[in-house]
């Protein structure tokens, strides 16, 4: 048999090597069929990362706090600003209005009744007159009356800017303090106690009418 009456397909190495070509796309494109998953799978964590990183910047830009750090001064300063308005307004009186300022001495070693006559001389005086009385009283409790007295008429200006002309003693009195007890040796052996007698002081200041 000649070569032309064979099968062309059997032994013809011409026919062998185009189905090989035919056959060498066909693998080539497999393996590309089965990258396209893995780079899907590579593009899905992409986005997955990108999507936490979104998520995480806003929670960072909103941890600090600063701006609160700053709002605390201001309302210190507000709150400074408050007491300063309530202390002025506090000192505001109306003309007619009258104002009681107390003056307090305790623990003052004078008996009480001693102290009592000297506070009922000064007792609805005048402030001035009050004071010259004091000053020429001939009892030793009226040094103390007199300085009790002046601690009152300082509360008065200082506290309610008030003037020591426009000020009258509307209140004094004297109540028992305590009473320091003591002993005094005596012939025989003996011994005598001793009554040492304290007094709290109280004056009050009012405006004249």
């Amino acid at each position: 048999m000649s070569p032309k009456d064979s099968p062309a397909g059997d032994d013809d190495p011409k026919a062998e090597e185009a189905k090989g070509k035919a056959e060498a796309p066909e693998e080539a494109k497999a393996p590309e069929e089965s990258e396209a998953p893995e780079e899907s799978e590579e593009s899905e964590e992409a986005e997955a990362s990108e999507a936490s990183e979104a998520s995480s910047t806003p929670a960072q830009a909103e941890a600090p706090e600063e701006p609160e750090a700053e709002e605390k001064p201001k309302r210190r300063r507000r709150r400074a600003a408050e007491t300063s308005t309530q202390a002025s307004t506090t000192k505001r009186r109306d003309p007619g209005e009258t104002v009681n300022v107390r003056a307090r001495a305790r623990y003052v070693r004078t008996a009480p009744r001693k102290a009592r006559l000297v506070m009922d001389h000064i007792r609805g005086k005048d402030v001035e007159q009050a004071r010259a009385i004091l000053a020429y009283a001939p009892r030793a409790a009226a040094v103390d009356v007199l300085k009790l007295l002046d601690s009152a008429v300082a509360n008065a200006e200082n506290n309610h800017e008030l003037v020591a002309d426009e000020l009258k003693v509307s209140r004094a009195f004297v109540d028992e303090g305590p009473t320091l007890k003591r002993f005094r040796p005596r012939a025989m052996g003996r011994a005598t106690p001793i009554h040492k007698r304290t007094s709290h002081m109280t004056i009050t200041l009012t405006t004249k009418e």
